[in-house]
């Protein structure tokens, strides 16, 4: 534990090198930070087994304290997972530097040309739990969008995390850029958290957090700068009478249970009344036999012994596990009206073979991503063709999805007269 005085110390340090690096980055060149990434990737690759060392001791600390399988999955990293994070930099590069470009353009009947062009944030905080990879897709997407970076990552992932700050400032080096455009915290004393998002409001333009809800909520209860996040991912997928049973057992089943501990993990599957009888019994059963727990209503419980009753709290519930709230709705109204009392607006599907239904379900419900014949498990800033994510947002201003490049930055209005006066 660190005194008051030495948080204080700490953070305004901190704060005080992103915003000087903030203000060169926004004049860096596109090569500069594409040369910084690529040498972060090649750092990352030439690292691996110091990263995945660093890893195993944040997993044993991780087991004695007895964090959850899906805390675990999360926070596990691989010779695979190592490799996508070096890949994820080197799709960052692939994009179109965002920043000069220009938006909108338009002449005035008095002659004056108005020009909105793309600029950074400043300085990015981000605060995120377990994921070290994070580290390396937040740092990149800042990195290239021109904004500085102040990360920090949970306590349980600190080793991780440390080891894979270590390449992106490999990186910022080689290209000559400084080491000040991506920090992390050195700290694992939540009250650097708290002084984060208290008192840091002359340093950082925005926060980002990404975890678990209790994290989110602290983030968007104390924090004095905007927030950029979401609270929970209650997902939904609704088969429709007219789906392909094949189609919608796969989609459920990924959806549900390829990784049931991230944010677009199906927590719900909605059936069409109409297409109970063909649909509701073979998809159930999939995810049944694939070890899944379904928790369901009445109609549905009548399938299947192993379908569990289903309570109102269900239908509200962020599982991040291998259990799923199953309910009969009265078509894809039905299915809006359900996902609009319940859901989180963070991502949905349909599947349907009937266009003109999906394209109903696409205009009703009104979330940040809405699918139609896809897995939930899209949601995903990479799968987007973004190169990574800081995170995903259900909020309606600013940025809503994926938060990749384009959506850190804001725009300023260049005005170019030849003398005009207003009069």
């Amino acid at each position: 534990m660190h005194s008051a005085s030495d948080i204080a110390s700490l953070m305004d340090s901190l704060g005080r090198a992103a915003v000087e690096s903030a203000a060169l980055l926004a004049q860096a060149s596109t090569d500069a930070k594409n040369t910084a990434l690529r040498a972060a990737a090649a750092q990352i690759r030439a690292q691996c087994p110091a990263i995945l060392a660093a890893n195993q001791i944040d997993m044993q600390r991780a087991r004695e304290r007895g964090l959850s399988a899906a805390m675990l999955d999360r926070l596990a990293l691989d010779d695979k997972r190592v490799e996508a994070m070096a890949k994820g930099i080197e799709d960052i590069v692939a994009l179109p530097d965002p920043i000069g470009t220009v938006i909108a353009e338009w002449t005035r009947p008095n002659g004056m040309r108005i020009q909105r062009v793309r600029v950074p944030l400043g300085v990015v905080g981000i605060i995120y739990e377990s994921r070290p990879n994070v580290t390396a897709d937040a740092g990149a997407l800042c990195l290239k969008s021109g904004n500085a970076a102040i990360l920090r990552g949970g306590s349980e992932s600190t080793q991780s995390s440390r080891a894979i700050h270590a390449c992106l400032v490999a990186g910022l080096r080689a290209a000559g850029l400084p080491e000040g455009a991506i920090q992390i915290v050195p700290t694992t004393d939540r009250a650097a958290v708290g002084y984060m998002l208290s008192s840091m409001n002359d340093y950082i333009d925005v926060v980002v957090p990404r975890g678990g809800k209790s994290l989110v909520a602290r983030v968007q209860q104390e924090a004095r700068v905007p927030v950029i996040g979401h609270l929970e991912g209650n997902c939904h997928v609704y088969v429709d009478r007219d789906a392909d049973v094949r189609m919608a057992c796969d989609i459920v089943k990924n959806a549900k249970l390829r990784r049931t501990g991230i944010c677009g993990s199906a927590e719900t599957v909605l059936f069409d009344r109409a297409g109970v009888a063909t649909l509701a019994k073979p998809v159930l059963t999939t995810l049944l036999d694939a070890g899944c727990e379904v928790r369901g209503d009445e109609v549905l419980q009548a399938l299947d012994t192993r379908i569990k009753p289903a309570s109102e709290d269900d239908w509200r519930t962020e599982y991040l596990d291998a259990i799923i709230a199953a309910k009969v709705v009265d078509g894809v109204d039905g299915a809006a009206r359900h996902i609009d009392k319940y859901g989180s607006a963070h991502t949905e599907s349909i599947v349907t073979a009937n266009q003109a239904t999906a394209d109903r379900f696409l205009a009703l419900v009104d979330s940040a991503i809405v699918l139609h014949n896809a897995s939930t498990q899209f949601a995903d800033g990479g799968e987007f063709g973004m190169g990574a994510e800081i995170g995903i947002s259900t909020d309606k201003f600013h940025a809503r999805g994926p938060v990749g490049v384009e959506q850190i930055t804001s725009y300023k209005y260049l005005v170019r007269g030849t003398g005009q006066l207003r009069p």
